[in-house]
């Protein structure tokens, strides 16, 4: 029996495994912070650096290919954009990309050197967070609250997708 595979239900094939992928990896985001403040502050390069690689190799490119089945889709199903599901989850996916080109990967980039500073600084003493630049406190606490937003906006959208309320 010939495997049927049509190029729709290849590109939702791609577009839940861009979001499973390139999202759901983002998720751990929020766990980087406490762990490795739990092992040591001096950790904390390396939470900005992955966080940086996430963001712009998964969240972003999963961002472009969930945008371009989704309008394949759109297109092949002939949904309408002013269904509130449909245009709910493409401001979601705008936002969330914007959250990351504008937000997230300039914040990580600004973190990553006051927290090497800060670690060079200090020599042998072991850093609390409360011995971290305000600077760094501040703007750490920013990507916690919008990454939380953020996360909460991914459930939403693969709400509307998949009950699609209104229909």
């Amino acid at each position: 029996m010939p495997l049927a595979v049509t190029n729709y239900d290849f590109s939702v094939f791609l577009h839940v495994t861009a979001v499973v992928v390139g999202f759901g990896s983002t998720f751990s985001e929020s766990v980087m912070f406490p762990v490795a403040m739990k092992m040591s502050a001096r950790n904390l390069p390396y939470v900005h650096r992955m966080q940086l690689v996430l963001n712009q190799f998964f969240a972003i490119p999963a961002a472009i290919i969930v945008a371009a089945t989704g309008l394949y889709q759109v297109d092949k199903d002939g949904w309408e954009y002013g269904d509130l599901w449909l245009s709910a989850t493409i401001a979601i996916l705008i936002v969330i990309f914007l959250a990351n080109i504008l937000f997230f990967i300039p914040t990580d980039r600004r973190l990553l050197p006051i927290i090497q500073k800060a670690i060079v600084d200090a020599g042998d003493k072991e850093l609390q967070l409360a011995d971290l630049p305000p600077e760094y406190q501040r703007w750490g606490r920013a990507e916690g609250i919008v990454g939380s937003i953020m996360g909460l906006l991914l459930v939403a959208a693969i709400f509307f997708m998949v009950t699609k309320p209104g229909l």
